[in-house]
């Protein structure tokens, strides 16, 4: 009976060493798996350079390795690299960034007054300029490209589509294409979505809003070719003042007679009561925004920065246009 129970511990035993090393073996090849297909997304990332690009300015540069070191000029590029995954290689930001957290632990390197000295000083590889601000800071660029620094400037994005080429202009500079992709993807899926829940919205339904993105006594309103059309034909409304062309200055009097059915500001995050300026004015009571009390504000950050925020601005808007398709 001895010989019979050792042999039987002994089986036991040979059973359990081999189970464990068949789970070592598995999770071996499971770690090998998933090293493997980082290595060789990293391989991929690394074999795209160099790289020769032309920029939104046409300035034609030549990146030799993917940057490992990147200086952001304007909130849209930093947004873009930081859904891209490059918060780690994102060393400075401008004094306007404030998305996401991490910006805050950031080297600041100023805002419409570049700090070329202090950009110079993070010895980046890559400087991500903007196309709407390039002109003005074009002598600053011209310094940090004297230094030896790459800098990119993107193009100045003004609809939807166009968002989706920065985002890949972007990626293509930093080596993060298969990034950009899934981004835009997203993006994509999410703006379906929203017009399909929206799309039931009858024409006598359908909802004129006016955009007031800047307060009086000189009130800014978003036409046609800006983020805002965009944005509201995704969600299936009009834009009240669709006949002007970008971003222009209206007179009180015109926003009276457009008689929106929603009236949206955007500045309510550096002004105070902005729902409260606009419905205490003068001669506006009858419009029909304010009489029914469709005033609203939403934070600029979401519906004017060129990058993957806009999906959230778009929802933020089709909430208060057309409320009772999000109740729960």
């Amino acid at each position: 009976m001895k010989k019979i129970f050792s042999f039987m511990l002994l089986i036991m035993l040979t059973l359990g060493l081999l189970v464990g090393c068949g789970s070592d073996s598995a999770d071996s090849e499971n770690e090998t798996g998933s090293t493997d297909e980082s290595t060789e997304q990293t391989d991929a990332e690394e074999s795209a350079f160099p790289l020769t690009v032309t920029d939104a300015l046409d300035n034609e540069l030549t990146i030799d390795e993917k940057p490992k070191r990147i200086v952001s000029l304007i909130p849209s590029n930093t947004e873009i690299a930081f859904a891209l995954g490059l918060g780690e290689e994102i060393v400075g930001v401008s004094d306007n960034d404030n998305y996401p957290e991490e910006v805050e632990e950031k080297e600041k390197v100023g805002g419409m007054e570049l700090n070329v000295e202090a950009i110079i000083g993070l010895e980046p590889d890559l400087v991500l300029a903007h196309a709407s601000g390039a002109h003005n800071s074009e002598a600053a660029l011209q310094q940090i490209r004297d230094a030896g620094i790459n800098v990119f400037v993107v193009h100045d994005a003004q609809d939807i589509e166009s968002v989706y080429g920065s985002i890949e202009q972007v990626a293509q500079v930093t080596g993060t294409q298969e990034k950009a992709e899934e981004i835009v993807g997203n993006m994509k899926e999410e703006f379906a979505a929203l017009s399909e829940k929206t799309e039931a919205i009858s024409d006598d339904e359908r909802q004129s809003v006016f955009f007031e993105v800047a307060p009086a006594p000189e009130i800014f309103t978003a036409g046609k070719n800006t983020f805002f059309q965009d944005l509201l034909e995704v969600v299936n409304a009009d834009n009240a003042a669709h006949e002007q062309d970008g971003w222009v200055q209206i007179d009180p009097e015109a926003i009276v007679e457009l008689n929106p059915d929603v009236i949206i500001t955007t500045y309510g995050h550096y002004a105070d009561n902005p729902v409260e300026q606009v419905t205490n004015r003068d001669g506006w009571g009858d419009m029909t925004a304010v009489e029914n009390e469709q005033v609203y504000d939403v934070h600029s950050d979401l519906v004017s920065r060129p990058g993957p925020r806009l999906v959230e601005g778009a929802k933020e808007i089709a909430e208060v246009v057309y409320p009772e398709l999000f109740e729960e």
